[in-house]
């Protein structure tokens, strides 16, 4: 009987282990999305389709190669350009911050994921 009380236990805290790092991304993710949203990065970009610009999804797929990709897009979100993708230029977030730019980058690079 202590025995399976002991299985019980360590099966528990298995289960929370494993959801742990889900929790912790989906708690970044959603930042990342409040984020996105207060800079109206949404108006132009998705997850997975082109609005405007092209999806954050073929964002991650083009760079996940590039070893130098969250610099690059870093300065890209902040300076603006055009050319990457096409002919219409994104505006300038200049006013974002390194820590949002490092947050936004990495969940783009990573496909966007829980965007609503």
């Amino acid at each position: 009987m202590a025995m399976h009380g002991v299985v019980k236990t360590v099966f528990l805290f298995a289960l929370l282990a494993l959801r742990l790092p889900c929790a912790l991304a989906s708690s970044e993710d959603q930042k990342a999305i409040a984020v996105a949203k207060q800079n109206a990065c949404l108006g132009c970009h998705a997850s997975n389709k082109k609005i405007v610009g092209p999806s954050f999804q073929s964002v991650a797929q083009k760079y996940k190669k590039e070893s130098n990709a969250q610099s690059f897009l870093k300065d890209k979100i902040a300076k603006g350009g055009a050319g990457s993708w096409g002919v219409v230029p994104m505006p300038a977030n200049a006013k974002l911050n390194d820590a949002d730019l490092s947050l936004l980058t990495s969940w783009i690079l990573r496909g966007a994921p829980n965007e609503n």
